[in-house]
């Protein structure tokens, strides 16, 4: 539900606050007072175009700013979700615009900058406007197909129609992808065949390629590893004064010289195992050049192996890790081509039954939908003699031609027409009907849809819209058609928030809310004001001045008091 519009330096208006209510909410006030700039300034907070003409002579920006709030589940949860905005389970939402003088704007949701896009697929979810200077939604047949569904309580088979309308798709997409250029899957098979048996062929281990560059470091460098082998050996063991002679002679004086001086004995142990350790390493270096040996032949081989494993780098890994797993997916997608023709058998079947079952859901809604529209022509009907209207005729079109593959809302097409005179052919909307015929025809599908169903299931739709807003509604219409749309727009606000701007009193009489809007001049510049008039008497004063203008006597006011006793009764 809309709380409040802050405007600020938008045309006429300096700085403006409207704090709104639930149920019907109407503005009035002599005429270019400013009313509908009000409404201006809302469709731009939910995405309008905007212009740096709106802003105040004398200011660099305008801003308007939009505060909703409701309790429960919040209507824009998901589309704060879809645009990762956080505060999706906050029950307040905030929209804000900003327009500068040099032409630049800035839409803000809950602080956070978003597109002008974005806020507009989100505005539908809050607010329907119909008015001089917005596009009515109703002219679109995607919103014209929803409110028969909404009339016709259609939701369960939409949503079941909808998931087999998503399946079929997706098998569609499959058994395409399966038989798509057959040609080109046989090459596919053949390439991975012949990866999948290089790679085998090779039988890599894990590790290899490190081990096998050690074994050819050591092979192409042998008579050089083994002069060093043999010097250290030497050096250590078999030369005169070799290092392992010269520690057996030192370990005798040691052992003579304890003899005499005992502080040398704590050194006779390290010196033993020193000793020892370097006579392990001698034998081990003779051990080792025993076992050296020149083998080109087996370099060659080494050199082979690893070309090998470098080529298959380069063409399907890094590691051997990787050229593994790659061999795994070959080997999977390849089982998968080879099994091509069977998987394209079941997904065929499948896609026969979905489709046998999506177009018999599809029929049934087909059906529940004709019968809802013959309801629906005659209520709307009904509802347009009691506006003004007497002489129209309504008629929901069904497009056969149109009944071909079907999409997720099944397979009609449908067209509301009217004929808003005798003798007129019954046309598309947009082709035929005026500023205010749309609002009062869209005043009666709301009206008839929110509060009566099929069957007369009374209340308001799971799909309702929070806020409407209507600004010309009361264009060209009087007397007891005026006090009819006056008694269908506190019906309608009865299950939601409504906005009205309106010039008659027939209309204002029925408000729940009451504003006076007023244009003034102030130090050589104009201004609007919005005053809420909160007593009986100050609204029966503002509806004896919609009554007779200047000149309210009490006659008059006597008889605007009456209009909102008995519009209150």
């Amino acid at each position: 539900m809309l709380r409040e519009i802050h405007i600020k330096n938008y045309a006429v208006i300096d700085n403006l606050t409207l704090e709104l209510h639930p149920q019907l909410n109407l503005l009035s006030g002599e005429t270019g007072s400013g009313k509908s700039i009000l409404v201006d300034a809302l469709a731009l907070a939910l995405g309008g175009r905007a212009s740096p003409d709106i802003i105040r002579t004398g200011q660099d920006h305008a801003s308007v700013t939009a505060i909703f709030r409701v309790e429960g589940v919040a209507p824009w949860a998901g589309w704060l979700e879809e645009y990762g905005l956080a505060g999706g389970n906050e029950p307040e939402l905030i929209l804000r615009r900003e327009i500068q003088a040099g032409g630049r704007s800035r839409l803000l949701v809950n602080d956070q900058p978003v597109t002008v896009a974005a806020v507009k697929a989100l505005a539908p979810c809050l607010v329907e406007i119909h008015g001089q200077n917005e596009q009515v939604s109703l002219l679109a047949r995607d919103a014209q197909l929803d409110l028969l569904d909404q009339f016709a309580a259609t939701e369960d088979l939409l949503e079941k129609l909808a998931e087999l309308f998503a399946r079929r798709r997706e098998l569609e997409r499959e058994k395409e992808s399966l038989s798509q250029n057959e040609q080109e899957r046989l090459r596919t098979v053949d390439l991975l065949s012949f990866q999948v048996q290089e790679l085998e062929r090779a039988h890599l281990e894990s590790g290899e390629d490190a081990r096998l560059e050690e074994e050819k470091r050591l092979l192409a460098n042998l008579e050089r590893i083994r002069a060093s082998a043999v010097d250290a050996y030497s050096q250590l063991y078999e030369d005169e004064g070799s290092v392992c002679s010269r520690l057996a002679a030192v370990a005798r004086a040691l052992e003579d010289l304890e003899r005499y001086v005992s502080v040398v004995q704590p050194y006779r142990e390290p010196l033993a195992s020193a000793q020892a350790a370097l006579e392990d390493l001698a034998f081990f270096l003779r051990g080792y050049l025993a076992r050296l040996e020149a083998n080109p032949h087996r370099l060659e081989e080494l050199e082979d192996r690893l070309a090998l494993i470098d080529r298959l780098k380069r063409k399907y890994g890094k590691t051997i890790e990787e050229i593994t797993a790659y061999l795994e997916r070959a080997r999977s997608q390849l089982a998968g081509l080879d099994r091509a023709d069977e998987r394209r058998a079941q997904v065929q079947q499948e896609l026969e039954k979905v489709e046998a079952e999506y177009l018999e859901k599809a029929h049934v809604l087909s059906e529940q939908r004709r019968g809802a529209a013959q309801k629906l022509d005659k209520l709307v009907r009904q509802e347009l003699a009691q506006l003004g209207m007497e002489k129209a005729r309504f008629q929901i079109y069904f497009d056969s031609a149109a009944q071909r593959a079907g999409g997720p809302k099944g397979l009609d097409e449908i067209e509301f027409r009217i004929s808003p005179n005798p003798g007129e052919e019954l046309r598309p909307l947009e082709k035929i009907a005026s500023g205010g015929e749309l609002s009062r025809l869209m005043l009666a599908l709301k009206t008839v849809v929110g509060c009566v169903g099929v069957g007369g299931r009374a209340g308001p739709s799971p799909r309702a819209i929070p806020t409407f807003v209507f600004d010309e509604v009361d264009a060209g219409i009087g007397g007891r058609v005026a006090e009819s749309v006056g008694q269908r727009l506190k019906r309608l606000a009865r299950d939601t928030q409504v906005l009205c701007v309106t010039h008659l009193a027939q209309i204002a009489c029925f408000a729940d809310h009451h504003y006076y809007v007023e244009k003034f001049e102030r130090a050589g510049r104009t201004l609007t004001t919005v005053t809420y008039l909160e007593t009986g008497k100050e609204r029966a004063a503002e509806l004896a001045r919609m009554l007779s203008g200047s000149q309210i006597t009490d006659a008059v006011l006597k008889h605007a008091a009456a209009m909102l006793k008995q519009a209150a009764g």
